[in-house]
């Protein structure tokens, strides 16, 4: 699968706000529509599965009409349900074993924060791309683990998987995480809850 994940000419990996609001989906369509973006993370916590799995249906639809790849946060089994294009698995969820039994040869992204280890760890059980951060203050995630873009470089020198940043990015930084080796940047934020932009503008701001 890394070979299609690389291919994949869009800058932008987004990730859905929080809390689906009632013009979301239209919002959804006027951003993808912009034709930046490669991936869509449907990201909810603290929300009942049965309406988690009403919600990936409408979104796929929407995915599916601008070629834009759908992935499901934490849950393998979920992704097989709502038969999404892949799944993005943190520290603490199922192991990458485990996702590629639910999903055969679909998407597995892992978190891999600012550490070498986990990184080589997650190239070794083929995940499809890795992903790096907190690298700038985030309010979707507060808390997060700090990265530096050390590990972009090396990463880049020496692990051959497409490289995906999170973390507080906004049209101010991201050119940076590029020059460093990212192929992919992750943005929730800037896009849903900007509140000077709309999110069809807000994504135009990245080139």
């Amino acid at each position: 699968m890394v070979s299609s994940v690389r291919s994949l000419k869009r800058l932008i990996y987004l990730i859905s706000p929080n809390k689906i609001y009632p013009n979301f989906y239209k919002d959804l369509e006027k951003v993808l529509s912009s034709k930046k973006v490669s991936f869509f993370q449907l990201r909810l916590k603290n929300t009942r599965k049965n309406l988690i799995i009403n919600i990936a249906k409408e979104i796929k639809k929407i995915t599916k009409k601008y070629k834009v790849k759908f992935i499901i946060n934490d849950d393998s089994k979920l992704a097989k349900d709502v038969k999404a294009d892949g799944c993005h698995i943190g520290q603490f969820d199922n192991t990458l074993k485990t996702a590629r039994k639910n999903i055969k040869k679909k998407i597995i992204g892992v978190t891999c924060h600012n550490s070498k280890r986990l990184a080589l760890k997650a190239s070794k059980e083929r995940a499809d791309y890795l992903a790096f951060g907190s690298f700038f203050k985030s309010k979707l995630k507060p808390n997060a683990k700090k990265a530096d873009l050390k590990i972009l470089l090396w990463a880049k020198k020496n692990i051959k998987k497409p490289i995906v940043v999170i973390g507080g990015i906004t049209d101010k930084n991201y050119k940076k995480l590029i020059e460093a080796g990212a192929n992919y940047i992750a943005i929730s934020t800037f896009i849903w809850n900007n509140p000077f932009l709309k999110p069809e503008v807000a994504i135009k701001k990245f080139k």
